[in-house]
């Protein structure tokens, strides 16, 4: 009976402080039974609110052209921000190991086909935020919005509160026939959603096909995933109409300072690529070195509009140290909406 008790702490044990790479995961036993089938299971991830002080370039530098600098967009490159932290557990005192490349995007959110995708959501900030997901099914108490008189707990989470988000996965939320292994979809805070989005809270969701999917709910045929958010964060005040506070970032960093954009040659790389903004917010995103695969079509160029969604595979074959990726737009790629990838030999 003791070594029973025994077991039962030690699996209660590797529950609390058990990680992966995106946010901690609870589920029940194993993903598939003994046909191979996939068997649903409730992912719990523990999100907070927190205020940051966000830097668009830590490097201080235009390391695209070091020559020409930042011109007004280095006049003020750090700002007060809110970004999605995630947590290991239910106490919210370690956090997760950030990928780099997601810069100002909170944790990736995984699901699986038929899954349960449960987020207790943590609001460390001054202001009421939610966490409103797109894609997946929820009921409007777990929608995070309010509105039409409405007024849900999860819609606006006050300072210092916690509520807990339940969505499920239904096969709408996964990959349809002709699409490829996984689907990427957005989630925001949404108590006043264009305020809080460019505050920072912002952040993806990934739905994989269950038959395509891993343990962790990554699709089994993707070596790397990266996420983009092409997006201008418009940092001015409310009496200022300045073209320097106008951030035209990938993943909240411009001129080529955002980090972690590494695979190797071999690598089946997927792409999840995100528009947000305003009416100006039309972007181009290109690679240098490369072609990908888009809707059942080469390409090296796909378009972007706000609140756009999707992905793009590339199978990396051209080893560099430094390959660019960029918006296409003339005046955005001026104002250093330019990041640049590596692929190791």
């Amino acid at each position: 009976m003791l070594s029973q008790f025994v077991i039962n702490l030690w699996l209660l044990l590797l529950l609390l402080v058990g990680s992966c790479s995106d946010v901690q995961l609870w589920d029940q036993g194993n993903a598939r039974n003994q046909s191979g089938e996939y068997q649903p299971r409730i992912r719990r991830y523990f999100v907070a609110a927190e205020n940051v002080q966000w830097d668009y370039a830590p490097s201080g530098e235009n390391l695209i052209h070091r020559e020409k600098g930042l011109g007004v967009w280095g006049e003020q490159t750090v700002y007060d921000k809110v970004r999605y932290v995630g947590y290991t557990d239910p106490s919210f005192t370690t956090r997760l190991e950030e990928e780099e490349h997601l810069g100002i995007l909170g944790p990736i959110i995984r699901g699986v086909v038929g899954d349960t995708i449960e987020v207790v959501f943590k609001n460390n900030g001054d202001e009421p935020y939610s966490i409103h997901p797109h894609g997946v099914s929820y009921d409007r108490e777990n929608e995070g919005a309010n509105y039409s008189g409405s007024k849900f707990p999860g819609g606006a989470v006050a300072p210092g509160q916690t509520f807990t988000y339940t969505w499920e996965v239904p096969p709408s939320a996964g990959p349809a026939e002709d699409d490829v292994s996984s689907l990427v979809w957005l989630y925001h805070s949404h108590t006043n959603s264009v305020k809080n989005i460019y505050q920072g809270l912002i952040g993806a969701i990934i739905i994989t096909a269950a038959e395509k999917a891993t343990d962790e709910g990554k699709p089994v045929d993707i070596d790397k995933e990266f996420i983009s958010l092409f997006m201008i964060f418009n940092e001015n005040g409310s009496d200022e109409e300045s073209e320097g506070h106008l951030m035209h970032s990938i993943n909240g960093y411009i001129f080529g300072n955002q980090p972690g954009l590494v695979m190797s040659k071999g690598d089946r790389v997927r792409w999840y690529l995100l528009g947000m903004g305003t009416e100006v917010d039309i972007h181009t995103s290109h690679w240098h070195g490369t072609t990908v695969t888009h809707e059942n079509r080469k390409t090296d160029v796909i378009s972007l509009f706000p609140a756009i969604m999707t992905s793009a595979d590339m199978l990396a074959e051209n080893p560099s140290d430094r390959w660019l990726f960029h918006c296409h737009v003339t005046d955005h790629m001026t104002a250093g909406m330019i990041s640049t990838y590596q692929v190791l030999p």
